[in-house]
């Protein structure tokens, strides 16, 4: 037990360091004090950023998406490096194909709508249910409520409420949560995954060498303007999450809630505002 105690503890603090920004990233990249925050202050290049910490096997490295910029073609990309950002004598201005021509790089360009990659022409894998707990990918178990990005509840919202209930916004919008992980496979390489509000795009790369560190990438390109890390605690859901996800699932839409006999806090706690 002892042992045990030691090994989630170690694992909690790795994920701790490794949710934010490397002290190394674009030339057009401004951090904040906790290095949580990347802007990209001019143009649409040089927005590259990375993990501060190589990331553990099945650990995702998630952001959601906080600023927009109207005029640019293209959105946020993703993906994992085994180059060490301390290593590299000049950050490329792209991740696409810069820094994946530098090779052993994997990145992933997220768009507006088809981000599911599909093998043989087959359809993508049932995720399970949006109101279970857990994303399940391969051997991996990650708390599902933090994953999901939704929008803030307004005047109309009752018009998104079908997307609010199958817990999905657009990929690109704003307060979208995009992550990316490896998983393990049995020949010793690693599959990269890439996780939209909480669904499973499949395996984007495949045969992903597990013997060097791999490092999280984050390019804030184009249209994406602003994104924030968000920590992921991997352990049992919270019983006020829980109470949400029951909530959610039975109401007619968001502005029901306040119609509800809850407590302030719960009501925007179950908004998520």
């Amino acid at each position: 037990r002892g042992r045990l105690k030691i090994a989630v503890s170690a694992m909690a603090s790795r994920c701790r360091l490794a949710a934010r920004f490397h002290r190394v990233h674009g030339t057009n990249v401004r951090l904040d004090a906790s290095r949580t925050r990347a802007t990209r202050v001019e143009s649409f290049a040089n927005g590259l950023c990375f993990s501060q910490e190589p990331l553990a096997p099945g650990q995702i490295f998630l952001v959601e998406i906080e600023e927009k910029e109207l005029g640019w073609c293209g959105h946020l990309r993703v993906g994992l490096t085994a180059h060490d950002p301390q290593s590299l004598e000049v950050v490329p201005e792209y991740s696409l194909p810069d820094l994946v021509n530098m090779g052993d790089t994997w990145v992933f360009a997220i768009t507006r709508s088809h981000n599911r990659v599909t093998e043989d022409g087959e359809g993508a894998r049932a995720q399970g249910s949006p109101w279970e707990p857990f994303l399940l990918i391969e051997r991996v178990r990650i708390p599902r409520d933090t994953l999901v990005g939704r929008s803030k509840p307004g005047r109309y919202s009752h018009i998104l409420d079908d997307l609010f209930k199958m817990n999905v916004l657009p990929a690109t919008a704003r307060r979208s949560r995009i992550g990316v992980l490896y998983a393990p496979q049995p020949d010793g390489t690693a599959d990269m995954h890439i996780v939209i509000n909480g669904e499973d795009m499949g395996p984007s790369a495949r045969r992903l060498p597990t013997t060097r560190p791999l490092y999280a990438v984050v390019d804030v390109f184009a249209s994406t303007k602003s994104v924030r890390v968000i920590p992921v605690e991997y352990g049992f859901p919270s019983l006020q999450t829980l109470c949400r996800l029951v909530i959610q699932k039975h109401i007619v839409h968001r502005l029901a809630i306040d119609g509800l006999d809850l407590p302030p806090p719960l009501k925007s706690f179950c908004k998520h505002e």
